[in-house]
């Protein structure tokens, strides 16, 4: 998913973005020959990720800069450690500086926060999956970083898979059809590589999705969304294994142990890209001047 060249892409947008005619402060005071190395510094503990990303801020800036990685993405770090250095010429240094940070930060930020989510549910069984709800432009980056915390990623984008959910169903079935003959109609037309899943708010809506056929032609998976822990237990029961079970909905650190012990297979989560917290990562630079 996240490819050097959508990297690259990204990356420099967000350059051109922070300095179209060149960084005007660094170009007034610092001299052309000066260099500088600066240290990637972990002001709270946290879970790595974008190492590569924040390297191609500074590549891309100038090709002189030489950056080293030392954190792999998914390594867990404590506060103070160095998680990259960075050395090269001053200008670019610190032009690349914010945009290398912001991108580190946020990255890292949801792999801490996703792996919060798997620790809270393990030995459950259940996965911790993002969801579309992510920063427009930005969705390769942030669902590498919910996979470097241990995370799963839902489908990418709308092409990747069928998602029918009540607005579909009511479209579907506005001509007077039967939710099973309209999603067997429809799930007829499809190739047999597509997924399929179908969101459901109440019990008695399960069954008619099953009775539209399960498996590799038929619906995948079911999504219990908004469910109480009863409903859900009472769900997962019903379906009985015929699909992939997934919940989404009032999902949170505090309830989500609850959830996974009903027995879904996925859990949902929006909130580990559209509202973690960038991590504290700092960039100790240190110019030197040439005489």
């Amino acid at each position: 998913m996240l490819t050097r060249a959508h990297i690259d892409r990204v990356v420099a947008a967000a350059l051109d973005e922070d300095a179209p005619w060149g960084d005007l402060t660094s170009q007034t005071l610092i001299p052309a020959d000066a260099a500088a190395t600066a240290d990637l510094v972990a002001r709270e503990d946290g879970v790595f990720s974008g190492g590569e990303v924040f390297a191609a801020a500074f590549t891309l800036t100038d090709s002189r800069i030489a950056v080293e990685v030392r954190a792999a993405d998914g390594d867990g770090f404590a506060a103070g450690a160095v998680l990259a250095s960075v050395t090269g010429p001053a200008r670019g240094v610190l032009t690349a500086e914010r945009i290398g940070l912001n991108f580190v930060q946020r990255m890292s930020g949801i792999s801490t926060l996703t792996r919060r989510y798997v620790d809270a549910v393990a030995g459950t069984g259940a996965r911790i999956a993002d969801t579309r709800k992510t920063t427009p432009g930005l969705r390769a980056f942030e669902r590498h970083a919910v996979h470097s915390g241990g995370g799963h990623n839902h489908r990418f984008s709308l092409s990747d898979a069928v998602m029918a959910k009540d607005n579909h169903l009511a479209v579907l079935t506005a001509d007077g059809r039967s939710i099973p003959d309209a999603l067997r109609a429809a799930i007829a037309a499809l190739p047999h590589t597509a997924h399929v899943e179908v969101e459901v708010d109440r019990l008695d809506q399960i069954e008619p999705v099953l009775a539209a056929g399960t498996g590799p032609r038929g619906v995948g998976t079911i999504m219990l969304d908004n469910f109480t822990l009863a409903d859900l237990r009472a769900g997962v029961a019903q379906i009985a294994g015929r699909t992939t079970v997934e919940a989404s909905g009032g999902v949170s650190l505090e309830t989500v142990r609850a959830i996974a012990e009903t027995g879904v297979d996925v859990i949902s989560v929006g909130a580990l890209t559209h509202s973690a917290r960038a991590l504290d990562l700092g960039l100790d630079v240190r110019i030197a001047l040439v005489d």
